[in-house]
């Protein structure tokens, strides 16, 4: 079974099943956005985290967890449950759109205008 870690809020509780396995065990590291004082719990596999190499298998995995959260703080942290496999990270449970910022108009006459020589 490959691993797979969570990251949930604290304070908050999981929006969707925790990763697949028997046991869960919270890891004794904890993220903390570097920008604010938001602490997320690590969870994972009982029998995948008390393994020998665990520290180095799952370092991959703790750095895709920290880079999501560092960007999630610009966003006002609303993904409280996330979970990596390695590869990516998804959110669990309801993802909230925020408006994109509408595109700069174009000029009527149809030239495009260099910024610097823009009047």
């Amino acid at each position: 079974m490959p691993l797979t870690i969570a990251a949930i809020q604290s304070g908050t509780d999981p929006k969707g099943p925790l990763p697949p396995g028997a046991f869960h065990r919270t890891l004794e590291e904890q993220l903390t956005c570097p920008k604010c004082h938001v602490t997320y719990n690590l969870i994972a596999d009982y029998d995948e985290s008390m393994g020998r190499f665990f520290e180095e298998e799952s370092r991959k995995f703790i750095l895709l967890l920290k880079k999501t959260i560092q960007r999630g703080h610009d966003h006002n942290h609303q993904l409280t449950h996330l979970e990596t496999n390695g590869v990516v990270v998804r959110a669990v449970g309801e993802v909230i759109e925020l408006p994109r910022p509408k595109p700069e108009e174009t000029p009527l006459d149809g030239w495009t205008y260099h910024p610097r020589h823009a009047k």
